[in-house]
């Protein structure tokens, strides 16, 4: 998608953002606390990506 719909979108956005945030950070968090589990690192990264899927979404905007 073009950043002219996100532009015209902004709340879509602003959700879309919070929504991949709080998981991303949540994610993270949780898979933080698995300590010696191959699947807390799974989630881990699992986290990032929808922390850098968030960071992509805002930037979208001014490109």
């Amino acid at each position: 998608m073009s950043a002219k719909f996100w532009k015209e979108h902004a709340t879509l956005r602003v959700i879309l953002i919070a929504v991949f945030f709080l998981g991303g950070l949540g994610l993270t968090i949780g898979g933080w606390t698995m300590k010696g589990q191959l699947l807390g690192l799974g989630v881990m990264v699992i986290g990032v990506v929808l922390l850098l899927a968030a960071l992509w979404l805002y930037n979208k905007v001014f490109q």
